[in-house]
């Protein structure tokens, strides 16, 4: 009889699909970016291979995050782009 294969892992991986199509089509933008390099920070850990990979894919999540969304992104379609108006102040 076979030993059940532990679970964890693949849900991980399926969790860091879904925050790479998140990424991808541009919604929730800072919460994906964060995901995906979260999860590429716990894949540098845990999984011997390529560690430069790993690296590089939590640095652009990370940027991406910071940076947020574009203009072709869900998220500028769903929540629009803010102004922020300075006024001088007259005393």
């Amino acid at each position: 009889m076979r030993a059940a294969q532990p679970v964890q892992p693949a849900i991980l991986e399926l969790a860091a699909i879904v925050a790479g199509a998140l990424l991808a089509v541009g919604l929730w933008t800072p919460v994906s970016g964060c995901l995906v390099a979260a999860f590429a920070l716990w894949a540098l850990i845990t999984k011997p291979g390529d560690l430069w990979s790993s690296m590089l894919l939590a640095a652009v999540g990370v940027a991406l995050a910071m940076i947020g969304p574009g203009v072709w992104s869900l998220d500028a379609r769903l929540f629009g782009w803010r102004r922020i108006l300075i006024r001088d102040r007259q005393g």
